[in-house]
């Protein structure tokens, strides 16, 4: 596998990139902080067999589409073309700063759906034109319902569900794979300082759940693994229940 990993330095995505380094794949990261790329870079490159040659790097902002274009080229031109793309990069910030603040609101809805978006659709541009490949996105359980305590942050992972769900349906009989991660509460710096419900995960355990999703081409996973049957249920709630639950 040849990846591109955007949001590859931090929490789920470098647990990601490690295993794919580990199992003898060539990562490309992706990222805004030059230093953090370069730190990752080092990491991973003792971790491969193949060292440096294994594992490249260019600068990419979600909050800058102008930079994706350079991002990609950069990533084709290092793994002379690429047939994976993930991105977990994304904005997070509780309920309270989002009403408060209408530009970090802002922010987190063009980063998290339209911008990811836009970059999705350039990398899908580039996998198809080479007969197809795997294009893996992150989005978040927060997506599946209208809730209470997330409302503008699930709004816009509620939207990129929709896409990627599309984006499958659309292309995947072209050669296009799109895997739509959701996960649930995750112990990862984006959520220090929460609460940890029930059934939150590592990043470890993500990483292993999605590489095993993009092997055997699944469309959508939950991971944790339970967060599927409690966001079934979920789902199935009636609005009066949803007025009344803090959920």
């Amino acid at each position: 596998m040849k990846a591109v990993i955007l949001g590859g330095t931090k929490g789920m995505g470098r647990a990601l990139a490690r295993r794919l380094v580990e199992g003898g794949h060539h990562v490309f990261l992706l990222g805004r902080h030059e230093e953090d790329l370069a730190r990752s870079v080092a990491d991973l490159s003792v971790r491969g067999a193949e060292g440096a040659s294994q594992v490249g790097s260019a600068p990419c902002d979600l909050e800058d589409p102008e930079t994706f274009t350079g991002a990609l080229d950069a990533a084709d031109t290092a793994l002379g073309g690429f047939d994976t793309v993930i991105v977990t990069a994304g904005l997070f910030a509780v309920q309270a700063r989002l009403e408060a603040d209408a530009e970090l609101a802002r922010r987190v809805l063009t980063v998290n759906f339209a911008n990811t978006v836009v970059f999705c659709e350039a990398a899908r541009k580039r996998l198809l034109s080479r007969g197809g490949g795997t294009l893996c996105v992150f989005s978040s359980v927060a997506g599946d319902r209208g809730r209470k305590p997330v409302a503008i942050y699930g709004a816009s992972k509620a939207g990129l569900s929709h896409y990627l769900e599309s984006l499958d349906h659309k292309f995947r009989g072209e050669g296009l794979v799109t895997v739509c991660v959701k996960p649930g509460f995750v112990k990862t710096g984006m959520t220090a300082g929460l609460s940890p419900p029930p059934f939150a995960g590592t990043p470890e355990a993500v990483a292993a759940a999605v590489l095993t999703a993009i092997e055997k081409r699944k469309p959508l996973i939950y991971t944790p693994s339970a967060w599927r049957w409690v966001m079934w249920v979920i789902r199935c709630l009636p609005r009066f229940v949803m007025r009344r639950i803090g959920f």
